[in-house]
């Protein structure tokens, strides 16, 4: 499928310049919505959005369908009278922060969540009552999975569902129902989080639609173990007789890691997947394409094969290649839901199979500037080799900023021979002459890191991959989304001829 010539920026939304300790779907996400129109932007990309099962990281989730209660935004619930009109002022997170605290946000919001719901249930706002009713019933093939084992993993204080009783664990029929009576308020919490995150996202979303802003998702292709999805669909999985991974995915070695990345998500049992027509791929995308306007497939090289590694080993150096459906899963996802606009991620170690299958399904490709320059003969990473059916960025989140980049290899007397024609030499603006290289691309999209745009260095990252601490984390400054900024942007792209 091929996209209109555009641009946009890569904002995830814990990086949103908002108050309460993380961004959130509040007035600073509408606020940025505002400036990427003003900058003549027509794209927001955003990474996952689902609560995460550990370490932080979005790519890690323990739903491929909830949202994240965090994101919520507490200005938002004070609108709708679940919450006093001082909450705002009377919370520690009023004052924005440099760096996300996920356990000090966590344990705000949930006592927040938590009083908003006390009054959610004993006020008379028979609409919000009817909405949320509506949201329940519509949701209810992954809600109803979802609450129980949310309010399982918070009773038995382990997401590990392994470790509970084994009636639990192994999802008995009469174990669930006791479960669901015991913990009956606490699933209509748990309802009531997710009611809230998609009414506030959905009234985001539109806004942008409204504004001529693309919202572009980004879906991991696996999810954790510690997963209400492994834990509702066990076999879909490739598990032992005691529902444990015998095998798990990750990368080999490639430019991001020397001893490549082992993730630990369990790897789908395919053929069983197959012999659903892949009823959940369907589900899943379905509402992910109802919840964005474009949507990015991770890893989309494990479509194609995968890296498998025995879920005892020390790193991922001793995977095998295995191979995956591929087009079969394609065909059932088009017969299901049409073309989508759907990007491949096909960054790494890249085979021509893999190629091919992203040719045969229509999905652009991915193109990063930072992996141009290493060698004189690789140019498939240089803007003047980008097709347009791509997608091109100056980097990624899992990539060191633009300047970080670019100091790392002046100081380490990297030549920039290769990089020299993309710069005048006359400008202390670097950041800005290789986003408009990109920019002056062919690809029908480019998108760049709002800290690419604001010339930042590597202490703005957003991810290093394998490295576990301080991931995750950066927010945008407050008012440096100018509209000095907005204009130049607005005029880099009109050049580009990437403006409506």
């Amino acid at each position: 499928m091929r996209f209109p010539r555009s641009s946009g920026l890569l904002m995830p939304v814990f990086s949103l310049p908002s108050g309460h300790g993380i961004g959130d779907l509040g007035e600073s996400a509408f606020g940025f919505v505002d400036f990427l129109k003003s900058a003549g932007q027509s794209i927001w990309q955003l990474l996952p959005m689902g609560p995460a099962a550990r370490g932080n990281s979005p790519y890690s989730s323990y739903s491929a369908f909830a949202g994240s209660p965090l994101f919520i935004s507490i200005s938002k619930l004070v609108e709708l009278g679940l919450l006093p009109p001082q909450t705002s002022s009377a919370t520690g997170f009023d004052t924005p922060v440099a760096a996300v605290n996920y356990s000090a946000v966590r344990e705000e919001k949930k006592a927040l969540l938590q009083l908003a719901y006390q009054n959610f249930v004993a006020n008379d706002n028979v609409e919000l009552k009817r909405q949320f009713a509506g949201f329940c019933q519509a949701q209810a093939d992954w809600l109803d999975d979802f609450v129980l084992f949310e309010a399982l993993a918070i009773e038995q204080d382990d997401f590990d569902w392994s470790h509970w009783d084994s009636s639990l664990a192994s999802r008995q029929e009469s174990a669930l129902q006791t479960a669901a009576v015991r913990l009956s308020d606490a699933l209509q919490f748990s309802r009531f989080e997710q009611f809230l995150f998609y009414q506030q996202w959905h009234s985001l979303k539109a806004y942008a639609n409204k504004h001529g802003v693309r919202i572009y998702g980004d879906m991991p292709i696996f999810v954790a173990y510690e997963s209400a999805d492994v834990w509702a669909n066990q076999h879909l999985y490739q598990l032992d007789a005691d529902g444990r991974p015998t095998v798990v995915a990750g990368v080999p070695p490639d430019y991001f890691s020397e001893t490549g990345q082992m993730w630990g998500n369990p790897l789908y049992m395919w053929e069983r997947h197959a012999e659903t027509g892949y009823s959940w791929w369907i589900r899943r995308l379905k509402q992910a394409l109802e919840s964005f306007d474009l949507l990015r497939l991770d890893h989309f090289r494990g479509f194609e094969s995968y890296w498998e590694i025995p879920a005892d080993a020390e790193n991922a150096k001793s995977g095998q290649w295995k191979s995956a459906p591929g087009d079969a899963l394609f065909a059932a996802v088009q017969a299901a839901l049409g073309n989508a606009p759907i990007v491949a991620e096909d960054l790494g170690l890249i085979t021509d199979e893999v190629h091919e299958l992203r040719a045969r399904v229509g999905f652009p490709g991915m193109r990063v500037l930072q992996f141009g320059f290493e060698h004189q003969h690789d140019a498939y990473h240089r803007p003047e080799c980008y097709p347009e059916d791509s997608v091109a960025y100056t980097g990624t989140h899992d990539n060191e900023t633009i300047m970080g980049w670019f100091q790392r290899r002046v100081e380490a007397g990297i030549s920039q021979e290769l990089i020299s024609p993309l710069l005048s030499g006359q400008s202390d603006a670097i950041h800005i002459e290789l986003i408009t290289a990109v920019a002056n691309s062919a690809a029908d999209t480019v998108i760049f890191p709002v800290q690419d745009l604001l010339g930042l260095g590597n202490e703005a990252r957003t991810n290093t991959p394998g490295e576990p601490d301080g991931n995750w984390e950066w927010r945008c400054p407050l008012d440096v989304l100018t509209p000095e900024l907005a204009t130049q942007l607005r005029k880099l792209s009109q050049a580009a001829q990437r403006t409506a």
